[in-house]
């Protein structure tokens, strides 16, 4: 299978939208389905597909707030652009941007954003196809079942259209990144037409484009109607979505030593005592890591990073954290809360509780909100009331998408 880094995806979301809105309502992407908005469900199938897969948003350039506020933390590792005048103009926007990343991905997959429920089987299947044939474009379609005809301005009848061999186009419509960039470059310079799709650049240039079979699910929503539809199809949707909600616990504790500092969530604090470790012996991230494992069964801290191994020795416990989260995110989820308790006598806390919290946000990559740092003593019992060492405890919450049926 190939890797999420293999892939790239356009959202093209510059349109206006306006034959499905009604007034006051604002473009469809924004429009709110099942109570989430359309273009945060259509960023959601993508993520579900490939959880890492480097994502860019076309968005109209005066949509920056619906944008901000329809993505909220689903916006974390997309990167926005402003779309252009026309669909194709916003398209190639969106492939110039993911031609800049540091790596860019073979492949590119342009979607409407008004196309929330393309599946994981349909995406299976359009990259398949690109790894049998990757110098041919590749798009979802359905044949076409209804009888055709053509009309005259007034109404009138003028043909009927044999079907056989007809489709239904839909989206994403895959490419080899570098192929479709240089297409839609030459069609900006050259071609006096607009194209409606990107197979059709495609076309135009002479390059081949494979069918496979589409998706009558992945319906584009264009017309009032498709709304309706749309929750019809999410209120009978016969696979149960019941919360897959992961909660994982750590522990760890550092003796205290002579020193000049302590390092506690990330934090440098002055202190007469150091905590003695193989690593910077920061108990708060550490325990946090081992939160983090948990969730997705991972073992320890110490099986990923072993004491013996001389490597980590001083190194910055970031890493273990960092190494974590990516661990829950390669498996799917998604970490909505850690909270960390520090037991110690001193040094005191409160005065870095903010830091330490905007410390963890950075590295597990979520909001600071959905962090929590608190602190207690020991009440001077034990070997932490002896001031002998500091120990941490953690939770993390993560959520994963639902693959079982209910009972």
């Amino acid at each position: 299978m190939q890797s999420a880094r293999n892939h790239g995806v356009i959202i093209v979301a510059a349109g206006r939208g306006e034959r499905a809105s009604g007034p006051g309502m604002g473009p469809k992407q924004y429009r709110h389905l099942g109570g989430r908005a359309v273009i945060a469900r259509t960023l959601d199938a993508f993520r579900a597909w490939r959880s890492e897969i480097p994502i860019v948003v076309v968005r109209h350039a005066d949509d920056e707030t619906l944008l901000r506020e329809a993505l909220a933390e689903e916006a974390n590792g997309v990167l926005v652009v402003t779309g252009g005048a026309t669909r194709q103009e916003s398209v190639l926007r969106g492939l110039e941007a993911l031609h800049r990343l540091e790596t860019p991905p073979q492949f590119a997959l342009i979607h409407d954003a008004a196309r929330p429920f393309v599946t994981n089987g349909l995406l299976d299947a359009i990259s398949a196809a690109l790894e049998e044939q990757s110098d041919a474009g590749v798009i979802p379609a359905l044949p076409v079942a209804e009888t055709i005809k053509s009309a005259d301005p007034a109404g009138h009848i003028t043909a009927t259209v044999p079907r056989a061999g007809l489709y239904r186009a839909q989206t994403p419509q895959a490419f080899a990144l570098e192929d479709i960039l240089e297409v839609h470059r030459r069609a900006a310079a050259e071609a006096g037409t607009e194209f409606t799709d990107d197979a059709s650049l495609y076309e135009w240039a002479g390059m081949p484009v494979r069918i496979v079979p589409g998706d009558a699910a992945n319906i584009k929503l264009t017309w009032p109607g498709d709304f309706e539809e749309a929750e019809r199809m999410l209120a009978s949707d016969q696979k149960p979505t019941l919360p897959d909600v992961r909660v994982g616990h750590g522990y760890d504790t550092h003796q205290l030593v002579p020193g000049d500092h302590v390092t506690l969530c990330g934090v440098e604090i002055a202190h007469d005592r150091r905590l003695s470790g193989h690593s910077d012996a920061d108990v708060g991230f550490h325990a946090l890591t081992d939160a983090l494992l948990a969730t997705v069964g991972e073992g320890d801290i110490g099986s990923h990073f072993p004491p013996s191994d001389p490597q980590w020795k001083g190194a910055a416990s970031h890493i273990f954290l960092s190494h974590a989260a990516k661990l829950v995110r390669d498996a799917g989820g998604r970490i909505t809360h850690c909270d960390v308790t520090l037991i110690c006598e001193a040094p005191k806390i409160g005065p870095h509780r903010d830091a330490m919290r905007a410390s963890i946000a950075s590295v597990v990559g979520i909001g600071v909100e959905r962090v929590s740092v608190k602190a207690t003593t020991n009440e001077r019992i034990g070997f932490i009331g002896r001031e002998e060492g500091i120990v941490a405890m953690a939770t993390a919450t993560a959520v994963f998408p639902f693959e079982g049926e209910a009972q």
